[in-house]
C-alpha cells in the first residue's frame, strides 16, 4: 500500500499522537470501530514512524480532545484532512461525526465553511500530492489568524 498520501511532513510525536487520538475518537463515534478505520489509523501511525503496537493500544479507550499549541498551517490542514478522510472510510457520514469534525476545525482556527469544501473534495481513496496541495491552498483562505 502506498503510504505517501497519508500525512505529515516533519512532525513531533506529541502532535502525531494527539491526531491519532482524535481519529480514534472520531472512528468510535458511531459505536463501531471498523477494521477499515483501524487500518487507516494504523497506516498514518506507520507512515510517520509511530509504533504500530502503540497505535493499537489507542483503540481501546476514548481520549481527551487535545489540540497542541503552535501547530503550523500545514499541521492544521493535516489534522483536518485526516479527520475528513477517516469519516469517508466507512462510506457513511454521520451527523455526530460531522459535528465532531466541525468542532475540531473551529479549534484549529478554520471557519466552518471549510468543512463543505473538504467533504466535497476528499475521498477515502489516496489523493495525488498535487491535488492535496491544491486543496491545502484553497483551504488556507478559511484559516483565521
Amino acid at each position: 500500500m502506498d503510504l505517501s498520501y497519508i500525512y505529515l511532513e516533519k512532525n513531533t510525536n506529541m502532535v502525531l499522537l494527539e491526531n491519532l487520538k482524535l481519529l480514534v475518537n472520531l472512528a468510535s463515534m458511531d459505536g463501531n470501530l471498523t477494521e477499515n478505520e483501524k487500518d487507516y489509523i494504523r497506516n498514518i501511525a506507520k507512515a510517520n514512524g509511530f509504533p504500530t503496537s502503540s497505535a493499537e493500544t489507542l483503540f481501546y479507550n476514548s481520549h481527551e480532545i487535545v489540540i497542541p499549541d503552535k501547530l503550523t498551517a500545514d499541521q492544521k490542514f493535516e489534522y483536518v484532512f485526516t479527520l475528513v478522510q477517516l469519516m469517508k472510510v466507512d462510506e457513511r457520514l454521520f451527523e455526530n461525526e460531522i459535528k465532531f469534525c466541525s468542532g475540531i476545525i473551529k479549534k484549529l482556527g478554520y471557519r466552518a465553511e471549510v468543512m463543505a469544501e473538504l467533504i466535497i473534495h476528499i475521498s477515502k481513496a489516496p489523493m495525488a500530492a498535487e491535488k492535496k496541495e491544491a486543496l491545502k491552498k484553497s483551504s488556507a483562505k478559511f484559516l483565521v489568524g
